[in-house]
């Protein structure tokens, strides 16, 4: 493909995707149509990139289709002055999204090489308001809180560590319950209690850890 298609493409992704699937948020919408998709795809897989379609990661992990991304910048309604915490850096696009949208982006990345790969890839977009960190979410020693969670795998429950990490008036996107039928919602807390909105069904690899308990029948 020519960069010429390429923009062709991720315009065709906004407008048949993205904004049908009500996002309608035109920062959103804007950042999406701004940050090129291509340049965070596995090489293999480029020609793909402004499909409708979740995209293979190493390591099993993948690529949110680009709608679920765009309904998870849109819920949590991003101001220029937040700060970020994303669990999941994958890729690394949807990093760019939420530091197009916000102050600042933490965002935690277990597997080393796709955290190195991810920030070469920012530094590359000039994202300097974004620091890739290479650690595990269960394991990560965090006292400071966010004005936004966004969490790019599923958890079988809310863990309550994700919550403490939350400002008391923060966002949380996150995909919770079993699989092939999982629930995208967004958890707000805006006096220190969860209160939890549902968004729509879909279905995303677990995170590490956030799977259900293997239930046994006879």
């Amino acid at each position: 493909m020519s960069t010429l298609d390429y923009a062709k493409a991720r315009e065709l992704m906004v407008e048949q995707q993205i904004r049908p699937w009500d996002v309608l948020d035109p920062r959103v919408l804007s950042v999406l149509a701004a940050t090129p998709r291509e340049a965070f795809v596995p090489h293999e897989h480029r020609n793909l990139a402004y499909t409708d379609l979740p995209l293979p990661l190493p390591h099993g992990e993948q690529m949110m289709k680009p709608v679920v991304e765009g309904r998870a910048l849109q819920a949590l309604e991003l101001a220029p002055g937040d700060d970020v915490l994303e669990i999941g850096t994958g890729s690394g696009f949807l990093t760019a999204c939420l530091a197009g949208l916000a102050r600042e982006v933490v965002s935690l990345e277990r597997h080393g090489d796709l955290a190195d790969t991810a920030r070469a890839r920012l530094a590359a977009r000039a994202s300097g308001n974004v620091n890739v960190i290479h650690a595990d979410a269960f394991d990560w020693q965090n006292t400071r809180r966010f004005a936004a969670i966004c969490v790019t795998g599923a958890v079988s429950a809310i863990p309550p560590r994700f919550l403490e990490w939350l400002q008391p008036d923060g966002r949380m996107f996150i995909v919770r319950g079993r699989s092939p039928a999982m629930e995208a919602v967004l958890v707000r807390n805006p006096s220190g209690t969860a209160r939890i909105e549902s968004l729509f069904e879909t279905d995303l690899p677990y995170l590490a850890g956030a799977a259900p308990a293997p239930t046994f029948e006879l």
